[in-house]
């Protein structure tokens, strides 16, 4: 085809055309992508479980060439040469959620073993926990969580293991996760409790009124996993998603975050979450998911 290639609507569909790996088969790559379509834990809109595959359709335009992304800013090739891999999706039950749990687990720890930088695609947001457990092995894990909701409940309508609490049950669960720090917390139903907890934790929680004090409370040099609920944007930059929460923060707000953390730090994964793509018709939410993913791969990697 010499050296043709398809346009965002032709083609098979992988994550930015990665090349299609399954995690059957030995393989290395510098990134490497996994989806786990799974939304039962919701407790308001459902959909997340879609989210995998609009994501990897709407990366399509953002697909990345060997040669790199040309940025205007610095006039450097971002990407070039890296190596990507999607690996699929995580094969779930539909009503099992431990097995699920398991299932996740073990496919992220498979993809550990074969990319440099794991990048799964939710799903909703009780995925991080069954995600962090195949982390257990990283001495001194800190999360830098993106969210509108601190996702630290106990318990919710007598439920343990719902998206209001993966990373509750991920601190009870991994004594090697030291520490978290929250950013773009906002909203009318807090948890006290949960807010109590997390502060007697010693966790660092950032409210929107406070974005100003970035600085000095990101982590550096540190072990990070960055987890990215889509709901800590502002529902008129992203409508698609279970539990909007206005006030939240602009795009430009989120990458500066993104950025800090992945240029001082040593991520060592990251999830996306909480996208429910059937809630935005115009597929808008879809194409800044996407592109916030690519842009964070090209801050990390250059």
């Amino acid at each position: 085809m010499n050296g043709a290639s398809h346009l965002p609507y032709g083609g098979l569909v992988t994550f930015a055309r990665a090349e299609a790996a399954s995690l059957e088969a030995a393989w290395q790559a510098d990134i490497g992508v996994l989806g786990v379509p799974y939304d039962i834990a919701l407790g308001f809109r459902p959909g997340a479980r879609f989210a995998p595959r609009a994501i990897r359709e709407a990366s399509l335009r953002y697909a990345l060439p060997a040669e790199g992304l040309y940025d205007l800013r610095s006039g450097r090739m971002r990407l070039a040469g890296r190596t990507l891999r999607d690996a699929g999706d995580v094969i779930l039950p539909a009503l099992e959620p431990e097995l699920a749990r398991e299932r996740i687990e073990d496919a992220a720890r498979r993809l550990r073993e074969r990319a440099s930088l794991p990048l799964f695609l939710g799903g909703d947001h009780s995925v991080s926990y069954p995600l962090l457990r195949a982390f257990d092995d990283v001495r001194d894990l800190h999360v830098v969580q993106l969210d509108a909701h601190l996702d630290f409940t106990d318990e919710r309508n007598d439920t343990r293991y719902s998206n209001s609490s993966p990373f509750r049950r991920a601190v009870e669960a991994l004594p090697n996760l030291t520490h978290i720090t929250t950013i773009g917390l906002r909203g009318l139903r807090t948890d006290p409790e949960a807010a109590a907890a997390a502060r007697a934790r010693g966790h660092t929680l950032v409210p929107m009124w406070e974005l100003d004090q970035l600085s000095s409370v990101l982590p550096r040099g540190r072990k990070v996993y960055v987890s990215i609920d889509l709901d800590v944007l502002d529902p008129a930059v992203l409508p698609a998603t279970s539990s909007p929460e206005v006030g939240g923060m602009s795009y430009a707000q989120v990458m500066e975050v993104l950025s800090r953390t992945l240029r001082s730090n040593d991520v060592v994964g990251i999830d996306l979450v909480e996208l429910a793509p059937q809630l935005d018709p115009s597929g808008n939410s879809n194409l800044l998911a996407a592109r916030l993913l690519v842009e964070a791969l090209a801050e990390l990697f250059g």
